[in-house]
């Protein structure tokens, strides 16, 4: 008996996140599409872990993977000449319109944060002394899996026991709704910034190396946009304080939100430290850089400085490279205008089910969109969204009670025929709940 006719392993012994609803077997893939066993196919309405921003089966990345196993598997950075590296650090810089950072290139989200946060303190420290070495949060934040980054943020459902949490936690409200009410019924504006102020006031300036935030909400409370105006506040009083500015767009980043980054949606805001993952290795391979503008990066090698982040044995892997390159051969062909379009379509499409009994609110921008449901409604609608022939990514709830409810985050080079499936068998599935 050969390795693929012996018998599965009881499915438990696999430690992995598990839903309330039965798997299907997948065959084959096409763009946006699964193709199951029993012959249908099934489009993927959250790109995976919201990650495969260019489908799956891409010839482009392929090629560029055969390319480099040709030539050499594994080569150190520091060893072997890291040329397809270098490519890819300006080609990645470039799209972002930060064509002159230095960039760490590392193997996931999680460590993309982490090594971020190790670079702050470094140049914090380098700068001011080294007091400096707090970082904070808002209370709707997620920022990865390690047990640091969950204690530091504020993602409810997966923060650690207060006794596991090494004595970290968010620091300020989030300037949306469910986390800051205001009286009177009023929305969250940009002076809702005061709160970043006050955090940093309260810890003392001098102890505090940098403010993480991510600049469109991902699945902490479900795409929540912030209001004009408030990244930039948030960016003035930082660099008022001395301290740096770090964005996680590991979710946001490449086109998801429409521009290159999130942050570009809103003139002059211009962080210290940009994080990228999931749509940069698109599902093909575990990564993250890190952006870090060029006028810190002298500060690194300050007398005063510790040494680099440990960044793992993985980082800067030449085949990492190469499927990045690919996706961002994907990426950049793009039609960006009809990109644009397409997601301004999909945005007034779902922004219809509001109508619809049980959908409270339907948030978000580009091809990133929270769908809000009544209580007890997102699994049976997943459910039905399933027999219909799309599944969509559940996200972490907000306030008290909390909220639930879907990610709508298509690849983004589905058509406009695939969006116009997607947003029918939502907005059927949505229908036979009632």
């Amino acid at each position: 008996m050969n390795s693929h006719t012996a018998p599965l392993p009881d499915r438990r012994r696999l430690l992995t996140s598990a839903r309330p609803m039965p798997d299907f077997e997948v065959v084959g893939s096409d763009g946006p599409w699964l193709l199951r066993a029993d012959g249908t196919r099934i489009l993927d309405g959250s790109s995976g872990l919201l990650c495969t921003n260019v489908g799956q089966s891409s010839r482009k990345v392929l090629a560029r993977i055969e390319e480099q196993f040709s030539r050499f598997t594994f080569g150190g950075a520091a060893v072997v000449q890291p040329h397809l590296q270098l490519e890819l650090t300006g080609r990645l810089s470039r799209a972002v319109g930060r064509p002159d950072d230095s960039v760490a290139l590392v193997t996931c989200g999680t460590l993309g944060v982490e090594v971020a946060i190790g670079l702050a303190r470094n140049i914090a420290r380098a700068r001011g002394g080294r007091a400096r070495a707090d970082i904070l949060t808002c209370d709707l934040s997620y920022h990865g899996m390690s047990a640091f980054t969950l204690a530091l943020a504020g993602n409810h459902a997966r923060r650690p026991r207060p006794a596991d949490a090494m004595g970290l936690g968010p620091a300020f409200p989030a300037p949306y709704p469910p986390t800051h009410p205001h009286d009177s019924g009023r929305t969250c504006t940009a002076d809702c910034a005061e709160e970043v102020a006050k955090a940093i006031d309260s810890r003392g300036a001098d102890n505090v190396a940098a403010v993480l935030l991510e600049p469109v909400n991902g699945t902490t409370g479900g795409a929540y946009i912030p209001p004009d105006g408030y990244l930039r506040r948030v960016q003035d009083i930082c660099r008022a304080r001395d301290v740096l500015v770090i964005h996680d767009e590991v979710l946001t980043g490449l086109w998801r939100t429409g521009p290159s980054l999130a942050s570009r949606r809103w003139d002059g805001v211009e962080p210290d430290i940009v994080i990228l993952s999931k749509g940069l290795g698109a599902g093909y391979t575990p990564v993250a850089a890190v952006l870090l503008s060029p006028g810190l990066a002298p500060l690194l090698h300050h007398q005063d400085a510790d040494p680099l982040p440990a960044m793992g044995t993985m980082a800067a892997h030449p085949l990492m490279a190469a499927a990045c390159l690919g996706v961002l051969d994907e990426l950049e062909a793009l039609d960006h205008d009809a990109l644009r379009a397409r997601g301004e379509r999909l945005g007034e499409a779902l922004r219809s089910l509001t109508g619809l009994p049980g959908v409270r609110d339907v948030r978000g921008v580009g091809h990133l969109y929270g769908v809000e449901l009544a209580p007890g409604l997102l699994w049976p609608l997943l459910r039905q969204a399933e027999q219909r022939g799309v599944f969509f990514y559940p996200f972490t709830g907000a306030g008290d009670p909390q909220s639930e409810g879907l990610v709508v985050a298509p690849p983004l080079t589905s058509t406009d025929e695939d969006l116009d499936f997607l947003t029918a068998a939502l907005a059927d599935a949505v229908r036979a709940l009632n």
